[in-house]
C-alpha cells in the first residue's frame, strides 16, 4: 500500500540486497525496528548488504537512525552497507543523524581545586554585591513611594494597609503567643536546673527578663514573621509576576510599588513592634508559671524580681530593633518576589531565598544592635 513501509530483500550468495520504499517514519517504527532486527541476525558467513533507498518517499530522524544502526552494526561484522538512491532532500537529514552517531561525548576539564574554590568565592561574592544592590534600589523606591503617598495621602492605599496588618499582625497573634510562650517555659526550665546547682535561683528571673525584654523576645519573632508573612509576600509578588499583573499595572500607569509593595512593608513596620511587644509578655507568662510549678518560686517573687531586673532602657532596645527588623523582612520579600522569572520552580527558589536571606539580616541586624548599645553603655 503506498506511504506503507516496504523492504524486499533477496540473498545471492555473499551479497543481500534491500529494496526499501514507503514511509520509513517514526509512525512505523515497531515494523522496521522488527525488520532490521531481522537482517542484523542473518546467520553465516559475512554478507555484503545493498540497500536501494530509491522507493522512500517519507523519511525522517528515525529512519536515518535504522539506516545508521544498520551500517555500524555491518561494519561491527566486517563489512559495509552501501546506500543507494537516498533522494537529495534525505540527504542533509542522513548526514547530521551520521554525524551525531558518531560525536563523541565532550568531557569537562579537569580543574585545579584550589582555582575553583577560588572562583566559588568569587562568584558568591559577587552574587552578594547583586543582592546589595537590589536591596538598595528596593529600599530607595520604597522611600519615593512614602514621599509621594506623604504629599498626596489621598492617593495611599489605606485599605490594603489595614488588609495587611490584619494578616501580618492579628492573625499571627495566636501562633506568636504560643511559641513564645514555649520559649518562655523552656528558658526558665533549663535556667532553674543549672542555677541551682550554685544557688542562685533567683538569677534566673533576671536571666528570663533580660533576654526576653532585650533580646529573644524581639529576635524570634522577626524571625516567624519573615517565615510566614515574609515568604507569603515573596509568594504573592511572584504570582502576580508570573501572570504579568506587575506588569499589566504599569501599563495602565500605576506604580506597583506604591500599591503593592508600600502597603506591605508598612503593614511589617506596623505589626512586628506589637507581635514583639505581646511575645515578650507570653514569654515572661510561661517564664513565671515553670518558675512557680518547677523552681518553687512564688508569683510575688517573681514578679518583684522582674521589676528589679528589667529596666526601662532594655524595654527600650528591644522595641527599637523590631521596626528596622520588619524593614529589612519587607525589603528582602518584596525583592525576591520580583525576581521570579516566570516558572513555579523559581517560585520556590525565590521564596525560599526570601526566608533564608530575611532570617540571616535579622540575626546580622540584631548582633549590629548589640554592638551600638553597648558602645553607648545601654
Amino acid at each position: 500500500m503506498d506511504g506503507q513501509p516496504l523492504l524486499s530483500s533477496q540473498t545471492a550468495g555473499e551479497a543481500h540486497t534491500l529494496v526499501a520504499s514507503g514511509s520509513w517514519t517514526a509512525k512505523n517504527a515497531e515494523w522496521l525496528n522488527e525488520f532490521i532486527t531481522g537482517v542484523l541476525a542473518l546467520p553465516g558467513s559475512k554478507k555484503r548488504v545493498a540497500l536501494d533507498m530509491s522507493g522512500v518517499i517519507e523519511f525522517d530522524t528515525y529512519g536515518a537512525w535504522l539506516l545508521e544502526r544498520l551500517s555500524e552494526a555491518q561494519r561491527e561484522r566486517g563489512e559495509s552497507v552501501k546506500v543507494t538512491g537516498l533522494a537529495e532532500r534525505f540527504a542533509g537529514l542522513m548526514d547530521a543523524v551520521r554525524q551525531a552517531a558518531h560525536e563523541l561525548p565532550a568531557t569537562a576539564p579537569s580543574e585545579n581545586p584550589i582555582l575553583a574554590w577560588v572562583e566559588g568565592v568569587g562568584r558568591h561574592v559577587s552574587q552578594l554585591g547583586d543582592d546589595l544592590k537590589d536591596l538598595l534600589h528596593m529600599l530607595g523606591a520604597l522611600g519615593a513611594a512614602a514621599v509621594s503617598a506623604v504629599r498626596a495621602p489621598s492617593a495611599f492605599r489605606l485599605t490594603s494597609l489595614v488588609h495587611h496588618v490584619d494578616r501580618v499582625a492579628w492573625q499571627a497573634v495566636p501562633i506568636i503567643l504560643l511559641m513564645t510562650f514555649l520559649i518562655g517555659c523552656i528558658i526558665s526550665q533549663q535556667g532553674f536546673f543549672h542555677f541551682r546547682k550554685f544557688g542562685a535561683d533567683q538569677y534566673v528571673v533576671d536571666m528570663i527578663g533580660i533576654l526576653v525584654v532585650r533580646e529573644i523576645g524581639v529576635l524570634l519573632v522577626a524571625i516567624m514573621v519573615a517565615g510566614r508573612s515574609g515568604s507569603s509576600y515573596t509568594a504573592e509578588l511572584g504570582s502576580m509576576k508570573m501572570r504579568e499583573e506587575i506588569d499589566a499595572l504599569r501599563t495602565m500607569g500605576v506604580d506597583p510599588v506604591a500599591v503593592l509593595l508600600l502597603p506591605r512593608v508598612l503593614a511589617l513596620v506596623i505589626s512586628l513592634p506589637i507581635l514583639t511587644f505581646l511575645g515578650a509578655m507570653s514569654a515572661l507568662y510561661g517564664g513565671g508559671i515553670v518558675a512557680w510549678a518547677y523552681g518553687g518560686m512564688s508569683p510575688d517573687i517573681y514578679i518583684a524580681r522582674l521589676q528589679e531586673a528589667i529596666t526601662l532602657d532594655h524595654f527600650k532596645v528591644g522595641m527599637i530593633k523590631a521596626p528596622f527588623m520588619a524593614l529589612v523582612i519587607g525589603i528582602v520579600a518584596c525583592s525576591e518576589g520580583l525576581k521570579v522569572r516566570g516558572s513555579a520552580e523559581s517560585l520556590g527558589l525565590q521564596t525560599t531565598a526570601s526566608v533564608v536571606k530575611s532570617i540571616f539580616l535579622v540575626i546580622v541586624l540584631d548582633g549590629l544592635f548589640a554592638m551600638y548599645f553597648s558602645s553607648i553603655g545601654i
